[in-house]
């Protein structure tokens, strides 16, 4: 590589990581100095201040990568902006009409942030050594923190009653988040088999303390996908995972009782959950007003924060074809994807990057995360990055055609063609 393009590159991943420890375990770490009393909210909530801050710098590397190499337009990409394209105009042509305005907001504002997380995940290289350090460090103090401050055993910095400014304090939700994110991008790169387990155990561990079911379950779901796929030994791995929930099943009732009071267990029954229930009636919501608007739904037909939580909602705010171009987005790379490369003898990081977030944020949108969740810009984010790297940078394909000739004209490669034998 070039001084020029190396140095330029360095500059690129150093704002790029900033961008993602800032907005990830940054995040994390200023509702923990928030919910402890040790500041004020001078930042608000920070998430959306810290992505403001960094819309330009990430803009103008997405911009410059292309400009470089136009192959790096790829069809996610054009398909990507094409949706959100979509979105912004049934956004700006409802709020016009008269649509609620703090809905309107918040959309623009999820727009964002999805452009914003899709180019980190595009372009930050999460195998880089350097990343991958404080990546650990990152997961370990956030552990630390859940750890440190729980209280019976739950994570709740609010129950403390000493944040200076309570109505800021992120929720469980937001703390899962930057657990899961950060989770995602360290063990998709992860190949020592004892790293990945501690990975494993210390994230089931942070995220039922912090009593995020939904991502504690994505967590769970996402273990057997990475160690099927890195594993050497399937048969032995699978083997194994039977003999792990013969003997769990055996010792339920004794691990159950073993475990502190914590909402992650409604999850046993979630006809007593009365989350599950809300989540229940604002589903039945949605369903009527689709049934009563099955084409162009009916756009922020609900209070704000009264959204159906899965990919219903998309079908209410954006209609039939918004719920179909977005599900199509998710799920139509991830399925070359899984044909050519999850059984195949190499591992590839971007591929368990990619298919590991396609296979969270599907789970995700189909129980309980809405139409605007930041992991779909994670995911295709990864996907284009993938695909890029796949055809034509360090992880493409190897190329089984025939050789090409070493001559380009076969007098050359047999001197004596059609010359008399002596």
């Amino acid at each position: 590589m070039r001084p020029i393009a190396a140095s330029r590159n360095r500059l690129e991943q150093t704002v790029l990581g900033a961008a993602f420890f800032l907005l990830f375990p940054g995040f994390f770490y200023y509702h923990t100095l928030l919910g402890t009393g040790t500041t004020g909210a001078f930042l608000g909530g920070y998430f959306a201040p810290i992505s403001l801050l960094f819309a330009l710098p990430v803009a103008f590397i997405y911009l410059g990568r292309v400009r470089r190499d136009p192959r790096e337009l790829g069809l996610v990409d054009l398909h990507f902006g094409l949706y959100l394209c979509y979105f912004a105009a049934v956004v700006v042509l409802n709020a016009a009409t008269g649509a609620n305005r703090v809905i309107a907001a918040n959309h623009i504002l999820q727009i964002h942030f999805l452009v914003n997380i899709f180019i980190i995940f595009k372009y930050l290289d999460f195998e880089q050594r350097r990343f991958r350090l404080l990546g650990l460090a990152a997961l370990a103090a956030m552990t630390g923190i859940a750890v440190a401050f729980s209280v019976d055993g739950v994570f709740y910095l609010g129950a403390l009653g000493i944040a200076k400014d309570a109505d800021s304090l992120a929720t469980y939700q937001g703390f899962s988040r930057s657990y899961l994110f950060t989770y995602l991008a360290v063990i998709a790169y992860t190949r020592p088999l004892a790293l990945r387990l501690l990975l494993h155990v210390t994230g089931a561990v942070t995220l039922f303390l912090n009593t995020a079911r939904s991502e504690f379950v994505a967590l769970l779901f996402m273990v057997p996908i990475i160690e099927f796929y890195y594993s050497r030994y399937k048969l032995a791995l699978i083997l194994v995972a039977i003999a792990t929930l013969v003997v769990a099943n055996l010792y339920f009732d004794q691990v159950l009782a073993a475990l502190p009071d914590n909402r992650i267990l409604e999850l046993l029954d979630l006809s007593q959950s009365t989350s599950a229930n809300k989540r229940h009636h604002l589903t039945v919501h949605a369903l009527q007003t689709i049934a009563a608007h099955p084409l162009l739904g009916d756009y922020a037909s609900y209070e704000p924060g009264y959204y159906s939580h899965n990919i219903l909602s998309a079908w209410v705010d954006l209609g039939l074809f918004g719920l179909v171009y977005l599900s199509a987005l998710m799920v139509l790379p991830a399925l070359p994807m899984f044909v050519r490369e999850f059984f195949a003898s190499r591992r590839c990081g971007s591929f368990m990057l990619g298919f590991g977030l396609a296979c969270t944020t599907i789970l995700l949108l189909l129980t309980s995360h809405y139409f605007t969740d930041m992991l779909i810009g994670a995911t295709l984010g990864a996907y284009s990055k993938y695909m890029y790297e796949r055809k034509y940078g360090k992880d493409r394909a190897p190329d089984l055609g025939p050789s090409a000739a070493r001559h380009p004209d076969l007098r050359q490669a047999v001197p004596h063609l059609g010359r008399a034998w002596p």
